[in-house]
């Protein structure tokens, strides 16, 4: 079952769970990002070098499926990426029409920075705000978000079904 489509009509005891929890990682999300210096990268630059980071080298295709964009629409992000020398590119080494992207230093060096930043920012918080009860809770939620992303994306749509449903939301 498409969690997409579950989405429609949410059962009453998940619904509440469901609108608060994405308020909530709205919430911190923002918060993160507002630290974020003029000059420290774009949201989707960092979520592409974040890609490369945790995948390892990928063609620019798995890296739009990953994303979950076109590939069309990473053609030019990924053309500053690497003239900014924060990816590089070499021929794919079973198919010469292909290419395969990876992390250069530069880009290893700014997707770990900006994750440490991050880090440093919510155990700032954490440390000011939660005794150690709520520590532990807080860690018993992070196990409850890695399995909920596992759900979410062993329900992935497919490329057709994301295009109907974006369609959708633009009527």
């Amino acid at each position: 079952m498409s969690y997409y489509l579950a989405m429609t009509s949410p059962s009453p005891d998940t619904a509440p769970v469901a609108i608060r929890l994405r308020a909530a990682l709205s919430q911190i999300n923002r918060e993160l990002r507002a630290g974020m210096t003029p000059s420290t990268l774009g949201r989707a630059a960092l979520s592409t070098l974040g890609q490369l980071h945790r995948f390892g080298s990928l063609t620019p295709t798995q890296l739009a499926q990953h994303e979950g964009v076109r590939l069309q629409t990473l053609t030019r992000l990924l053309a500053e990426l690497e003239a900014d020398g924060r990816i590089t590119r070499r021929p794919h080494p079973q198919d010469g029409r292909q290419t395969v992207l990876a992390l250069s230093a530069r880009g290893a060096r700014e997707i770990t920075r900006e994750a440490r930043r991050r880090e440093a920012v919510l155990a700032a918080a954490i440390a000011g705000g939660f005794d150690g009860a709520e520590r532990t809770a807080l860690l018993r939620a992070c196990a409850l978000l890695e399995r909920l992303g596992e759900e979410l994306h062993a329900g992935e749509p497919s490329d057709t079904t994301r295009a109907k449903r974006t369609e959708g939301i633009a009527r």
